[in-house]
């Protein structure tokens, strides 16, 4: 069992910056890939991005390449996504996922454990 606390979340202007953090709890984080998705007003939960159980391997959606960046210290047993360049459009709750894989999937029935979210809005 892994248990996953999101933090970091508030309001942020278009074009600024901010880094949610994800803290597991239970066992071996470094075993698990962890994945990044959000659910914004009306919409389906979708990808982000994901992390390696090494943190060697980072893939993102299309949507957000080039301005998140997923890292993780293990030491810590704790996953981050940076999220800069924001756009209204990312305002969404902000959930991560863990997996007992080698790498991320961006299929949501894959992980079966999740945070509670951490809701990011555009303050604009």
């Amino acid at each position: 069992q892994v248990q996953l606390v999101e933090s970091g979340g508030g309001l942020v202007q278009a074009g600024g910056s901010l880094r949610l953090s994800c803290a597991a709890s239970g066992r071996t984080f470094s075993n698990y890939a962890v994945g990044w998705f959000r659910q914004a007003p009306g919409k389906e939960r979708e990808f982000v991005g994901g992390i390696s159980r090494s943190g060697g391997s980072t893939v993102y959606a299309d949507s957000v390449k080039g301005r998140f960046t997923i890292s993780r210290d293990n030491a810590k047993n704790t996953v981050y996504l940076q999220m800069n360049s924001l756009k209204p459009e990312d305002t969404a709750v902000y959930y991560c996922a863990a997996v007992l894989k080698l790498l991320p999937s961006s299929a949501e029935r894959e992980y079966p454990y999740w945070g509670q979210g951490t809701q990011v809005t555009d303050s604009s």
